[in-house]
């Protein structure tokens, strides 16, 4: 007989205590109210995650979804950011995980998946694609345009004043201040530093030399925040400021115009979908892992190459059965039409392609 490790989950309490189908400290709304879509049986219980922040209002509005069809299930997410929700998952102490990266090839070959059944392989849906939006504060600039180089060259600390020529040239008509630059970046191990630095070493990588790394490098100045919120509210709280934050947390800020070919193109769930358009599932993964390699230099029509594809993640194969359904569920309401929908509602993500739809459905049945 199989013993749950699910039995962990008590050494994680932070993740018990968000519950998001009532927590009032989530954003956004709670899902749309049409009638519910699913004749699947219902399935109860409680399924635990943990992860990005970026996902938080999401999975608030798929919780709400989930539970019209599925009223005697609940689903606790802690938003404690991506790197430590596969840790946790890692450790065995949550079901899933929500992550601004997939694991690496290599990672997941070291194994040690305590979540999963042994040798079980992974399950990483893209049910999340959101826009990272490069959000400032500057009194009298309520949008500017910047090439791949400049946004490099400010979080690199190369320009550090806002009436640089490089800046400037760019932005004619704008009434750029002499003031100090003060970029302000992620303390904590994220997803979204992960996809930000990622698009500076794709576009940018004569200028930003770290490459693409979830924990912000030492030797760099500026402003540390823990998660998007941290962020969000450092950079309001102050002139001068300027930093990476998911677009759903953006729609107080101004915000930057990014080089794209040779257009400026604005942060929109349509750019974001039509970049992940352009991009690939990367090589050497299994058919329940849809890892993606994000073409972040596509000069495709509307295309905005800042933006994250955050996973869902769960095992192929879980010890208990019951805890298998309710992920099974649970993922296929997220991927599904009327999950995209209440994501994009609430949280400004772009729902994902009918097709990628299918293969993610066809990963999800693969769950036992």
């Amino acid at each position: 007989m199989k013993i749950s490790r699910i039995a962990r989950i008590g050494a994680i309490g932070a993740v018990a205590a968000l519950a998001l189908a009532g927590c009032a400290a989530n954003e956004g709304g709670t899902g749309s109210t049409d009638e519910p879509t699913s004749s699947s049986a219902a399935v109860s219980g409680s399924l635990v995650g943990a992860g990005a922040s970026s996902q938080q209002v999401a999975i608030q509005a798929w919780t709400a979804e989930f539970q019209k069809t599925n009223p005697d299930a609940q689903v606790e997410y802690d938003p404690q950011g991506s790197g430590g929700g596969r840790e946790s998952f890692q450790q065995g102490a949550v079901n899933f995980a929500g992550s601004d990266r997939a694991f690496k090839t290599d990672e997941i070959s070291a194994g040690g998946f305590g979540a999963c059944v042994d040798g079980s392989d992974l399950i990483e849906i893209p049910a999340y694609v959101s826009p990272i939006a490069i959000v400032f504060s500057l009194d009298g600039v309520d949008e500017l345009n910047l090439a791949p180089e400049t946004i490099a060259s400010i979080f690199a600390g190369k320009i550090t004043n806002w009436n640089d020529p490089a800046i400037a040239e760019d932005n004619p008509d704008a009434k750029l201040p002499d003031l100090a630059i003060t970029p302000v970046h992620r303390s904590d191990k994220s997803g979204t530093t992960g996809n930000f630095t990622d698009y500076l070493a794709q576009t940018a990588g004569d200028v930003w030399t770290a490459g693409s790394v979830e924990e912000w490098p030492a030797d760099l100045a500026g402003e540390s925040a823990e998660k998007t919120s941290g962020v969000a509210n450092a950079v309001k709280g102050g002139q001068g400021l300027i930093g990476y934050i998911d677009s759903s947390q953006a729609a107080d800020f101004s915000a930057v115009n990014v080089k794209v070919g040779d257009k400026f193109v604005p942060h929109s769930a349509e750019g974001a979908a039509a970049t992940l358009d352009a991009s690939k599932i990367e090589e050497g993964r299994t058919d329940g892992d849809l890892a993606f390699a994000i073409d972040r230099t596509t000069t495709a029509d509307g295309a905005y190459p800042v933006l994250l594809v955050s996973y869902l993640i769960g095992c192929a194969e879980y010890e208990d059965e019951n805890v298998a359904a309710l992920t099974k569920a649970f993922f296929t309401t997220t991927i599904s039409a009327e999950g995209q929908d209440v994501a994009a509602t609430n949280a400004g993500s772009a729902p994902i392609s009918d097709d990628l739809r299918t293969q993610a459905q066809a990963a999800i049945d693969l769950i036992k």
